[in-house]
């Protein structure tokens, strides 16, 4: 199965061209290498809600992409939003997701405890919001990827039990 894959950087300074995403390169190496996907969207929009907001929606509504994964805007910081934008986004949470996400990077690194991310579905996509540096991606990225095709497979409804 090849899945759609969209991503999207929150990032100012990437939307001002001050900053090379390189987040964004290690979610297109994992998702072509390790997932098998093919990237169908991509975007860097700065760390408003409405237009993080805007991007989802098109994403999964226009692109159709099985799986969105977000990068950037999950920490502390003032302008850090990015999960409260998804929330607004998805109709159902995935909790668990984050969750082990959290608690595997966490044995590596306490300040994965920071990382504020959420995971949820808007109609037949899985949303997963990536903190906004290339090894936490990687880091919380690995911490899924063997559920991933699973995931994919009964949020798009193709999964038979």
């Amino acid at each position: 199965m090849v899945w759609r894959t969209a991503i999207l950087t929150a990032s100012d300074k990437g939307a001002r061209g001050e900053r090379e995403d390189t987040s964004a390169q290690v979610i297109r190496e994992l998702v072509e290498e390790e997932l098998g996907g093919q990237i169908v969207e991509y975007r860097i929009v700065p760390d408003e809600p409405d237009e993080i907001i805007a991007a989802l929606i098109e994403m999964t509504d226009y692109f159709h992409a099985d799986l969105v994964l977000t990068t950037g805007g999950t920490e502390l910081a003032i302008r850090d939003i990015t999960p409260e934008a998804t929330r607004r986004v998805i109709e159902r949470e995935v909790p668990g997701m984050a969750e082990a996400m959290r608690a595997s990077v966490m044995g590596k690194n306490r300040s994965a405890m920071l990382f504020r991310g959420v995971c949820g579905i808007r109609g037949r996509t899985l949303i997963v919001n990536l903190p906004g540096t290339p090894k936490g991606v990687h880091e919380h990225l690995a911490a899924i990827m063997d559920q991933l095709p699973e995931a994919l497979l009964m949020v798009t409804g193709q999964f038979k039990q």
